[in-house]
């Protein structure tokens, strides 16, 4: 069966190309996955705009409603590193409710990937760190509340710490949040995840793929998951331009891999979402963003 993706044209918001955010990304991705025959062959999706309360689920509503308005505190805008325009704030709900499609998708197939997502430093009362909403948040919570998932894993292996995640789902004992990252990176100040693994710079392919052989049979010791969120964040490349660790190419594809096989092994549902991946060469990042969904098309 092709593997189920999520994809809009309108998650590339049209950023300058000499913005901070490498924008174009998720174009280039998009034509990637055309290209590679992953998207367009009847077995993509895409998403609708999400309804208020879902948003307000994950989110202050009032924060919601400034979002939806394009009228963001300035001071907000200036954590989140651009201005919420009508344009940014169209993408942040397609990405958003592109996870929340990709969840459902995977619950019915076994694996389905978002073309965007992982947008895990957006917090419950704003974003930051160019994180508007807090897709996998927002798509947990409806998904628990409606008596779809008992127990839910986020597997964010993005160079930075998954704080906005662990800051929404602190309170709830229904998602377990696991965080490996560069422990110097971004943000400063973390949030406690219900697991943190923070890496020394400079760490290369076979001392993190050792790290990640040995962490991935403990999460499933003492609960049966139901759907697993997995942050594919394409950052620990040793060229990115925000990370520091050193992984290459081969070694984001072996932990695509180690990841998705694990759980696909043991008949877990995983939703992958692409999280981040920095710097001036646009295509080479999105030439690694696609790896997740090559692999992942392996196990659909």
């Amino acid at each position: 069966m092709p593997l189920p993706v999520v994809s809009h044209a309108l998650y590339d918001a049209s950023f300058p190309p000499e913005h901070r955010f490498p924008m174009s990304k998720y174009r280039l991705l998009r034509e990637e996955l055309i290209v590679r025959g992953l998207i367009g062959n009847g077995s993509d999706y895409e998403p609708a705009l999400p309804d208020f309360a879902m948003l307000a689920r994950a989110h202050d509503a009032g924060y919601v409603r400034q979002v939806l308005d394009y009228a963001v505190d300035p001071k907000i805008e200036r954590e989140i590193g651009f201005p919420v325009s009508e344009r940014v704030s169209l993408r942040a709900q397609l990405a958003t409710s592109g996870t929340v499609m990709a969840a459902r998708l995977a619950l019915e197939h076994g694996i389905a990937c978002n073309a965007a997502g992982g947008s895990h430093h957006a917090r419950r009362a704003h974003g930051a760190g160019f994180c508007t909403f807090n897709d996998v948040a927002v798509a947990a919570l409806p998904l628990l509340d409606e008596g779809s998932l008992r127990n839910v894993l986020v597997v964010d292996l993005d160079v930075h710490q998954g704080d906005g995640t662990a800051d929404i789902l602190r309170d709830e004992p229904r998602v377990f949040t696991l965080s490996v990252h560069a422990e110097k990176n971004y943000p400063v100040r973390k949030v406690p995840s219900s697991l943190d693994v923070g890496l020394p710079d400079g760490m290369e392919d076979e001392a993190y793929l050792a790290m990640l052989r040995d962490l991935l049979p403990q999460l499933v010791e003492e609960r049966r998951f139901d759907l697993v969120f997995f942050n594919a964040g394409v950052d620990p490349h040793r060229d990115d331009k925000l990370g520091r660790l050193a992984l290459s190419d081969d070694g984001l594809r072996a932990r695509e891999e180690m990841v998705i096989g694990f759980f696909r092994e043991r008949g877990l549902p995983l939703c992958g979402v692409i999280g981040g991946g920095y710097g001036a060469d646009v295509g080479a990042i999105a030439k690694r963003h696609a790896i997740l969904f090559e692999t992942a098309a392996r196990f659909a």
